[in-house]
């Protein structure tokens, strides 16, 4: 019996040659166009896909502010493309495109078909299908591309030849209000990550929608990982709880040296502007707790439980970063391009805090690892976007290696993706 791999590139192959031949009106977000696309059947919907224009005003005023941002000596920072609401980042294996996920409806397919540095083309990707929150993207080695949306998981197979057609094969594996329960969706944390562990399984945040959650949601929460970590096998099945304790975490990645994972936590608002620290966790083994919602970062506790006896295991940050500076997307760098000390090391995204009085983030940090495989040192590497008068020129969300080893930074806030470079000796 063939394997569902199998199947479903035989679906891509098989729905990319019938949507090839649709001429007909757009048929965008019509109703039932999954399930048309799982029965290999076109949506109707025009072959053309209009693209995000790439130059003019908004792209001459955003390159002038990046002349405001600032690096360590030999890095540059150009404007890589136009990409609205742009968030968290899927770089693909093959290196043909790259995948950007929104807190809106929409994924953008962007490709520098020249590798010129600069993107040449961004457009939707996936068109005709009704997307909710499609902010964590993610590529398995193979070239699977997983979409988590508030509250469905799709699979994506070859998407990075496939993405050419509004009609590409799209396979929800786990379905539209199986994430978390219906009646614990919120405006509050819906925009979820997404990676592929070396296991092969496929993690997936779950930002819990309050600032600190009542008692009586702590066992529903523990059961369906709502305020933690879960993972799936790829195929959506076997679903389980890989950490728990975290308010909102809106970045992961594995450290390919010792296969840990690590992820950032957004703290609890309201408690002043130097306190509680936002942070960035290590996890090197299922089932660790990390202390939410008896701290509400770091080791400060919250008003809420300050009588409540907190876990006897729960799990201190590795790095305590600046209150509410809003830690978001993480990667570490395996790219070649930087130099030995960046090696290795985590970069990470701070969005930029909106309930500080002296406002703080809007930059790209470095975290450097001791030989044990903790935190060693945490800088600022890239900053700029928030002015000395508390104006964002940009929010940074998330960071991605490209296979020249240059770093993507996303930008929500001004609509981009940046492209820093080095250039030093």
């Amino acid at each position: 019996m063939p394997s569902m791999k199998t199947i479903v590139w035989s679906a891509a192959i098989s729905l990319l040659a019938t949507s090839a031949l649709s001429t007909a009106a757009s048929a965008q977000n019509a109703p039932g166009n999954l399930e048309k696309l799982g029965a290999f059947k076109t949506t109707g919907a025009t072959p053309e896909i209009p693209l995000v224009p790439q130059t003019g005003r908004k792209a001459d005023a955003i390159k002038k502010n990046l002349a405001k941002v600032k690096l360590p000596p030999g890095f540059k920072i150009s404007l890589y493309a136009l990409v609205p609401d742009a968030r968290h980042i899927a770089v693909g294996p093959q290196g043909v495109v790259t995948f950007v996920g929104t807190r809106k409806n929409k994924v953008y397919a962007v490709t520098d078909r020249g590798k010129s540095g600069v993107a040449d083309e961004v457009k939707p990707f996936a068109s005709t299908i009704d997307l909710a929150i499609p902010n964590g993207v993610c590529f398995s080695k193979d070239g699977f591309l997983f979409v988590a949306e508030q509250n469905r998981v799709l699979m994506f197979p070859a998407a990075e030849f496939f993405y050419e057609s509004p009609d590409v094969v799209a396979v929800p594996i786990v379905a539209q209000g199986d994430l978390i329960p219906k009646e614990e969706e919120s405006y509050n944390h819906t925009a979820r990550v997404c990676r592929i562990g070396p296991d092969d399984k496929l993690y997936v945040t779950l930002g819990q929608p309050f600032n600190v959650p009542a008692p009586e949601k702590a066992e529903l929460y523990g059961k369906w990982g709502i305020g933690g970590i879960v993972r799936f096998d790829r195929e959506g099945k076997n679903r389980e709880v890989f950490a728990n304790g975290i308010r909102n975490s809106v970045g992961m990645d594995f450290n390919p040296k010792d296969k840990s994972l690590w992820f950032t936590d957004n703290q609890v608002d309201g408690m002043g502007d130097k306190i509680p620290p936002g942070e960035l966790n290590r996890a090197n083994q299922p089932g660790m707790n990390f202390g939410f919602p008896w701290y509400g970062g770091g080791k400060v506790r919250t008003a809420e439980y300050k009588d409540a006896t907190p876990p006897e295991t729960a799990v201190a940050p590795q790095v305590e970063m600046d209150a509410h500076a809003a830690d978001l997307g993480m990667t570490f760098y395996a790219g070649k391009m930087f130099p030995k000390k960046y090696q290795g090391a985590i970069f990470s995204a701070q969005h930029g805090s909106w309930n500080r009085t002296d406002p703080i983030g809007a930059r790209v940090m470095l975290t450097t690892l001791k030989e044990d495989g903790t935190a060693d040192k945490t800088e600022v590497f890239a900053e700029g976007w928030l002015t000395p008068d508390g104006e964002y020129l940009g929010r940074p969300v998330d960071v991605a290696v490209l296979k020249d080893g240059s770093l993507l930074v996303s930008d929500d806030f001004a609509g981009a993706l940046y492209r820093i470079t080095y250039e030093g000796r």
